[in-house]
């Protein structure tokens, strides 16, 4: 690794990969100096990147904060239609979301992160707007639970050490050994129920989407609000339907873009 990093690695490349991820849903707009704290550049490295990226189109200015503009974007739609999930998906997701008449989601594990590459929303129920592309910490997610509890040992030994694992509400799981039980739980079981841990009022659902050789690649979630019923009225009446739409997606996947 050593070698191929002095040898081959382009260091401006991971700098200017550093300035666009300084930006996330907290930090919206920031400023050349905070750009510069966020990646650990000069303000003059930092002033240059962020000037190619505003001719470039992927970073917008108003001469004092800077803020990501859509055409970013286009650098994850590579990868999201590399997977062929989000076109798999979206019919299946469409159909559940009819059929139980809540909100759906596909979701990827990225880092300690999930994020969402499929959705269909029948109205919205969290104060945050979540669209292709949104992040959730994966411990307070139910798929970020199923995503969790799918990885290796020592990656997930890793992980638990490691993992700040906040209080978001007064229901989210903080404690490593608690989250850990969770996790063994739900490999056992094949899907995950949090309840009011991501936001207050939401219960959420979630099942694994295998692929080709078995091991879990994406998981898909149902939504719905507190007021639906009790985490055991969810888990029964959404359930089975959640179940059978993985099954349907796994088989597309399967079939190829033959299909």
């Amino acid at each position: 690794m050593t070698e191929a990093r002095s040898g081959e690695f382009v260091q401006s490349l991971e700098r200017g990969l550093a300035v666009i991820r300084a930006f996330d849903a907290e930090h919206p707009r920031l400023t050349l100096s905070e750009v510069a704290r966020a990646t650990g550049l000069t303000r003059a490295a930092a002033r240059r990147f962020l000037l190619t990226l505003v001719e470039l189109g992927y970073v917008h200015t108003d001469g004092r904060l800077f803020s990501l503009r859509p055409r970013v974007l286009d650098l994850g739609y590579a990868y999201l239609s590399g997977l062929g999930l989000p076109e798999v998906a979206r019919p299946h997701l469409e159909a559940l979301a009819a059929q139980v008449r809540e909100s759906c989601s596909v979701s990827v594990l990225d880092g300690d992160e999930v994020v969402y590459v499929a959705r269909v929303a029948t109205r919205r129920i969290m104060t945050v707007g979540i669209s292709v592309g949104s992040r959730f910490p994966a411990y307070a997610t139910s798929m970020g639970r199923v995503l969790l509890a799918a990885q290796p040992a020592d990656w997930l030994d890793d992980y638990l050490a490691t993992a700040r694992l906040r209080p978001l509400t007064r229901h989210t799981v903080t404690d490593p050994a608690r989250l850990r039980a969770a996790l063994t739980t739900i490999a056992a079981q094949g899907y995950a129920i949090v309840d009011q841990e991501l936001e207050e009022g939401l219960r959420s659902l979630a099942a694994p989407i295998h692929g080709e050789h078995g091991s879990v690649v994406a998981a898909i979630n149902v939504s719905a609000h507190a007021s639906r019923g009790s985490s055991e009225t969810i888990r029964t009446e959404l359930l089975p339907p959640l179940l059978a739409t993985a099954k349907r997606v796994e088989e597309d996947l399967a079939a190829g873009p033959g299909r």
